[in-house]
């Protein structure tokens, strides 16, 4: 019986299957002769008259700002007050509508935007473009997370020091823990500071999913509002990910379009129960649920790791799509950081090489990995020594080779042959241990490709459907309690406001 035949079936979501969905950080855009032609007639005559109104709008939205942050403290430590907040919140966004305007975008907007009492942190998915800044304008200009430098750049720094930020250095070890409990003050200030704007995938897709939400915006355990984007166009040139145009040809293009639409909406808000208030990924996970639900898209657990594994693959001859492993669930089931798996493999690779045969024993390989020993482990210790032998002759043929790769990686059609001779150095058909050591030494990451198959016969999870259905259905019906006693103690806080 093959390899792939043995492999028993579980549900998507409880194992490391690459999900039957378009690779998310992908966009290929197809341009027919009509588009083009659509686009240089549009390019003669609106892509010159949007570019000055462009640039004026911009010049008055920085002059704006200017005005705004005159006098000020250049480190962001107690929030705008009075005339300041109100000329930033009101005149910049009113040019930022002109803004996109200009651009030629038509933006429409579907339910509320909630009071920063309501929900002091908003996150806004999914995220696919530069463009995707029009969730700022719509929302009445709160904050948003940016990296420090951005407010040196000319202009545009300006314009957003006027949003006061939570500024993330690049430079500072402890940037990490600052920008959480920068986060957490705002939230809990009770409204003195503006909101905080977050895209909690961290990365753009293209929109195919809701990959997996970061933690930071759930952390506070506050309530939060969902916003979603949608680009319904014909032709879609808004949409920037890792593999397709660049940012200036996607900028151009869009500017040559006669309109773009964007529709931004904002869903009920999301307040959490006593669960999720102590565990951010159950919250940001439940979130997630809800906001794929009104887009009508699935979810995965790919994160921005996957798009470094994608060319790690690509670099070592393999279809990029194998370096799809949804990072998530392999960092979480083996506790690994992303920061130390480079090191980790390097120091394995050592080891091995120096060991006695060049094999160790789960002691070894759990110890030097840094990791306990547990049923996970040894599925992945086991892997790797079952991968250098299948039939135990010593060796594998490009059979077996391709036939282990077609599992774990949940590719059928996976063509493996340029891989296999880049590892049979001997090109006798077979490779062996020694073949493949070699090989797995020049690329230490390439072990990371194979983690995919850890979970295929693992059995318990689907013992554990029932209970996790029932957790689910007991949270939402907490939440809903706390839900409505919120409502209730802020309709009384507010009428207290009113009269007092």
């Amino acid at each position: 019986m093959v390899l792939h035949q043995r492999i028993p079936l579980l549900p998507r979501q409880k194992s490391f299957i690459p999900p039957q969905i378009p690779n998310p950080f992908v966009h290929e855009l197809c341009l027919t002769h009509i588009n083009r032609v659509n686009m240089v007639f549009c390019g003669l005559l609106l892509l010159p008259v949007r570019i000055i109104f462009f640039i004026v709008v911009l010049i008055l939205a920085w002059l704006v700002a200017l005005f705004t942050t005159c006098c000020s403290e250049e480190k962001i430590e107690q929030p705008f007050t009075g005339w300041r907040r109100n000329v930033s919140k009101c005149l910049i966004g009113f040019f930022g509508r002109l803004l996109y305007f200009c651009m030629g975008f038509h933006v429409r907007i579907q339910g509320n935007p909630a009071r920063a009492m309501q929900a002091p942190i908003l996150v806004v998915a999914p995220h696919s473009s530069f463009f995707d800044g029009v969730a700022v304008i719509a929302s009445r200009m709160p904050s948003t997370v940016s990296r420090e430098e951005n407010v040196t750049v000319p202009i545009f720094g300006r314009i957003l020091r006027a949003l006061q930020p939570v500024l993330v250095s690049r430079v500072d070890p402890n940037s990490r823990k600052n920008t959480i409990n920068e986060i957490k003050k705002r939230a809990m200030s009770g409204g003195e500071w503006p909101q905080v704007l977050m895209f909690p995938e961290g990365t753009c897709t293209n929109r195919s999913c809701l990959i997996s939400f970061k933690p930071g915006a759930f952390l506070p355990g506050v309530p939060v509002q969902p916003v979603i984007l949608r680009y319904p166009n014909t032709l879609d040139t808004v949409t920037w990910t890792w593999q397709g145009y660049s940012a200036t040809k996607l900028l151009l293009m869009t500017f040559c379009q006669i309109y773009t639409i964007v529709e931004v909406e904002f869903l009920p808000v999301y307040v959490p129960c006593n669960e999720e208030k102590n565990d951010p990924f159950l919250f940001a996970n439940n979130v997630r649920h809800n906001m794929a639900q009104a887009l009508g898209l699935p979810v995965t657990e790919h994160t921005f790791e996957d798009c470094r594994l994608m060319l790690t693959a690509r670099e070592l001859t393999l279809p990029m799509e194998a370096g799809l492993v949804e990072f998530t669930k392999v960092s979480r089931k083996l506790h690994l950081k992303w920061d130390n798996v480079m090191k980790q493999m390097e120091v394995f690779a050592t080891i091995a090489a120096s060991s006695k045969g060049g094999r160790i024993g789960i002691e070894e390989f759990a110890s030097h990995l840094k990791l306990p020993e547990s049923d996970i482990l040894r599925e992945l210790f086991t892997l790797f020594d079952r991968l250098f032998d299948v039939d135990e002759d010593g060796s594998i043929t490009e059979d077996e080779f391709s036939s282990l790769l077609q599992s774990s990686l949940g590719i059928p059609d996976l063509d493996v042959s340029k891989l296999f001779k880049d590892i049979d150095i001997d090109k006798s058909g077979k490779i062996s241990y020694d073949e493949f050591k070699i090989f797995s030494l020049k690329n230490p990451e390439y072990a990371k490709l194979f983690t995919t198959y850890l979970e295929h016969q693992r059995y318990y999870y689907m013992l554990q459907e029932d209970q996790d259905q029932d957790r689910h259905l007991k949270i939402c019906a907490e939440r809903d309690v706390v839900h409505s006693a919120t409502t209730l103690n802020l309709h009384h806080s507010t009428s207290e406001k009113k009269e007092d």
